[in-house]
C-alpha cells in the first residue's frame, strides 16, 4: 500500500532508526496507539525488535517533549503483541507512541522518593500535555487520525489484563482515533494507565493545558490569615509559617511605636538642658511616655487584634 503524507515528525530525531533492519508493513495509520516505557530513559527496545514508531522523551529543564523516531508514520512497528490466528494488532493501520515514564502509582512513589524527575501520566505537567496535543494534532492534520477517542483510560493496575475496557476483535477493526495499550486485543498490558486523553486531544483542538501545577497556589492574605485549626481539636492555632509572619509584623509596629514615643521624649529633654529644670517634673514624664508607648498585642483565635494599655 502506498504512503501518503508527511513520514517524519518535524524536529523527531531518526538517531535511533528501526525500519532500515525490519522493514515493515506500510499502510494508511487511522489510529494512535499510546504506551509508557515504565522507565526514565530512552529504551533499546532489544535492539529495536519490540520498537513503536515514536518515542516522546521528557526534557524538564527545557520543560518540553524531545522525539525520536524508529518508523516511519505510515509503517507498522513492533510494540504489541500480535497472536497468530486473530486480529491483526502492529499492521492495523496503527501508529505507536511511547512515553517515556510510569502508569504506575508504587513506581512513581519509588521514583519520586528517589528523587528520580519523570513522567507519571494521571499527572502529566500542562507543557507534556502540549507536546503530545501537538502531535496528535499534525497526525490529524497530515494523516487524518481523528481528535477523539471514546474510550476510558483506566488507571494502573487496573488497567491490567482483562481490564472492561479492551476492545473485542470486532471493535478494534472499527476503530479509528486514539487508545491505548490497554484498549488492544490480544495484549494484557494496561499501560499508559489514566493518561489525561481528554485533556490532549482538546489542547489539539485548539485549547490549552489546564492540569494544575504544584505552585499554582491560591493567594494567601497574610495579616488576615487566622492560622490552621489544631488537629487535635482543641480550638487553638497551628503556628504555621504565615502566623509567625503576622505576629512578626504586629511586634514589629509595637516596637516602631515604642522608639517613635521615646525618640520624642529625648528631643524634649535635649532643648530643655541648660534651663532651670524640675527634676521630679522629667522623671515622671519619661515613665509616663515608656508607659504610653509600650503596647501588649494579644492574638485571639478569630485572629482579632485588641490593645491594652
Amino acid at each position: 500500500m502506498a504512503k501518503s503524507g508527511p513520514q517524519r515528525y518535524p524536529g523527531a530525531s531518526t538517531a535511533y532508526w528501526y525500519q532500515s533492519k525490519f522493514g515493515g508493513d506500510s499502510m494508511e495509520s487511522n489510529v494512535i496507539v499510546w504506551h509508557t516505557t515504565e522507565g526514565t530513559s530512552l529504551p533499546d527496545y532489544s535492539g529495536g525488535s519490540v520498537a513503536p514508531n515514536f518515542t516522546a522523551k521528557p526534557d524538564f529543564a527545557a520543560k518540553r517533549i524531545v522525539w525520536y523516531q524508529h518508523f516511519d508514520f505510515d509503517t507498522s512497528s513492533r510494540a504489541l503483541v500480535n497472536k497468530a490466528g486473530g486480529v491483526e494488532t502492529n499492521t492495523l493501520n496503527v501508529c505507536q507512541v511511547e512515553i517515556v515514564g510510569t502508569c504506575d502509582p508504587t513506581t512513581h512513589a519509588k521514583w519520586e522518593k528517589a528523587g528520580y524527575a519523570h513522567l507519571y501520566t494521571p499527572e502529566l505537567p500542562d507543557w507534556a500535555i502540549r507536546d503530545l496535543a501537538a502531535f496528535a494534532k499534525w497526525a490529524h492534520d497530515n494523516h487524518g487520525v481523528p481528535l477523539s477517542s471514546g474510550l476510558a483510560f483506566k488507571a494502573y493496575p487496573g488497567s491490567y489484563g482483562s481490564n472492561g475496557v479492551r476492545m473485542t476483535g470486532a471493535q478494534w477493526n472499527a476503530f479509528k482515533g486514539h487508545c491505548g495499550h490497554q484498549h488492544v486485543p490480544e495484549n494484557d498490558h494496561g499501560d499508559p494507565g489514566a493518561l489525561p486523553m481528554t485533556a490532549i486531544l482538546d489542547v489539539a483542538k485548539g485549547g490549552t493545558p489546564s492540569t494544575p501545577q504544584e505552585d499554582d497556589m491560591d493567594p494567601i492574605d497574610v495579616w488576615a490569615y487566622k492560622g490552621k485549626k489544631n488537629p487535635a481539636g482543641t480550638g487553638a492555632e497551628t503556628h504555621d509559617a504565615y502566623w509567625y509572619l503576622r505576629e512578626s509584623k504586629t511586634r514589629l509596629d509595637s516596637l516602631t511605636t515604642q522608639v517613635a514615643a521615646l525618640s520624642a521624649t529625648v528631643k524634649t529633654l535635649a532643648g530643655q538642658v541648660g534651663k532651670d529644670v524640675d527634676t521630679d517634673a522629667v522623671v515622671a514624664a519619661v515613665q509616663k511616655a515608656i508607659a504610653d508607648a509600650v503596647v501588649k498585642v494579644d492574638v485571639d483565635v478569630t485572629g482579632t487584634q485588641t490593645q491594652e494599655a
